[in-house]
């Protein structure tokens, strides 16, 4: 993901608007069209309804009993007919939100984070905090996520068998990877560092002077320290991103093979790192991490480093994935995993049940816990887990970073050809994300393991 020194909040009427409202702005002429890729891509919003209805009604007043009870912070309400009301006592949270249409109550009531989120993109309501907002909506669902945890408790034995008669599919998961990954390179650069092209936690020192590069370099710094390669040494990577830890670890003199099934990354890792020099090091291949045993062979490599790519292996994969992990390792080897991570009593829930991010950013995402990244080493590797480090405000800081980077280049980002609700989506996925580490309602690990040294 799973967001600058400049705030993120933008007042009514300032900042991009979604197309066909007032004040939106079009690709501009010339820009490419990007309306048949294959990536997600919302190129038309939904008109905002004028006429509040009888479930936008009744959405209303379900919704105003439980906001008169909003703690930690304050909620501005200023509806479409002018109404302002005031819920909760300001705190560090002082959020105003205008609303354009009362469709919102039933968007929200109906379709929860999925109906927030999709709303916003079509422009039916806006914000000075987007971060702020979602971080009081968080503050204020613990007794809704209790009910929710203790009836998946009971259900998800049951359900879980008939669940899992759903079978692998790497097509599948290819089509998934692509609706993320592959919406274009052009569009990444817009907001990732130049130097590394991380789309994952960078790590700040203490100090909070470090600017993102030095943050996602010392972040692939620590992983490959962890690792504890020497110049020679064989490292597999399952998920390559852009190529950023390869050519890392490539500097060191490590040989590298890096796995990726996004066409689009795939390409500009290997640009890259032709371009540093390093393609003697590091073999880049598009191809899925379940074949790469049959590719290079069981016990090959020194080491294994796997940056936020579990969370695109479907819950039911996880044996695959934790087992082909440990049997690409020698004896002795080491597995560091970068992962984020759901708490373990929401996970149960948090693996079926759908939301903003799985309906419109990520489809086929699953967050792990970090009893169960313990528990499917356990069961399906000899490795042992030597450490676990947590870094959730890093991973804040690095999406507030990343979404000042691009609403400070919407101009570039339309005359690539991106339009202003695509632009909308990501402004409030990474708010969304950058809220969600900051109340650490999710976090983001660094797991160390290591294979015994007498296998076999």
């Amino acid at each position: 993901m799973t967001t600058s020194a400049e705030p993120t909040h933008r007042p009514e009427g300032v900042g991009s608007a979604p197309t066909g409202s007032p004040g939106a702005r079009p690709a501009l002429e010339g820009a490419p069209d990007r309306s048949a890729a294959g990536a997600i891509r919302p190129t038309t919003v939904r008109p905002a309804p004028r006429r509040a209805t009888a479930i936008d009604r009744a959405s209303r007043a379900v919704l105003t009993p439980l906001l008169t009870r909003i703690r930690g912070g304050r909620l501005t309400l200023i509806e479409a007919d002018g109404r302002v009301t005031a819920f909760g006592e300001p705190t560090d949270l002082d959020v105003t939100v205008r609303l354009r249409t009362p469709a919102v109550w039933r968007e929200v009531t109906t379709r929860a984070s999925t109906g927030l989120g999709a709303s916003f993109i079509d422009g039916w309501w806006d914000t000075d905090d987007l971060t702020g907002l979602v971080r009081l909506a968080i503050r204020n669902l613990d007794v809704l996520d209790r009910i929710r945890t203790r009836w998946d408790a009971v259900t998800a034995p049951v359900a879980d068998r008939a669940r899992r008669l759903r079978p692998e599919s790497k097509e599948r998961d290819r089509r998934d990877i692509a609706a993320h990954y592959d919406l274009g390179n052009d569009f990444f650069e817009l907001f990732l560092d130049a130097e590394t092209m991380a789309y994952s936690c960078g790590l700040y020192s203490e100090t909070g002077t470090d600017d993102l590069a030095e943050a996602q370099r010392a972040k692939l710094d620590r992983l490959l320290d962890l690792l504890d390669l020497a110049p020679g040494e064989r490292l597999v990577e399952i998920g390559t991103g852009w190529g950023g830890l390869a050519e890392r670890a490539a500097e060191r003199g490590i040989r590298v093979t890096t796995c990726t099934i996004s066409t689009e990354q795939h390409a500009l890792a290997r640009q890259r790192i032709a371009a540093a020099g390093l393609a003697h090091l590091v073999d880049v291949t598009l191809l899925d991490y379940r074949d790469l045993l049959a590719r290079e062979g069981e016990g090959t490599f020194d080491a294994l480093v796997s940056v936020e790519m579990i969370e695109a292996v479907d819950w039911r994969d996880h044996g695959a994935y934790f087992s082909t992990c440990g049997r690409l390792l020698k004896p002795g080897g080491r597995l560091a995993l970068q992962a984020i991570t759901v708490p373990d009593s929401r996970y149960e829930r948090a693996k079926t049940s759908s939301d903003f991010v799985k309906e419109h950013v990520f489809p086929g995402s699953c967050l792990p816990s970090v009893e169960v990244i313990e528990r499917g080493l356990a069961a399906h590797t000899d490795l042992r887990v030597e450490r676990v480090d947590a870094f959730p405000q890093d991973y804040a800081r690095t999406l507030h970073e990343w979404n000042a980077r691009l609403l400070a280049r919407h101009d570039d980002a339309r005359a690539r050809g991106y339009d202003d609700a695509l632009l909308r989506l990501w402004e409030f996925y990474l708010c969304y994300c950058e809220a969600a580490y900051a109340e650490e309602y999710v976090s983001l690990v660094q797991v160390l393991a290591t294979a015994p040294e007498g296998r076999g």
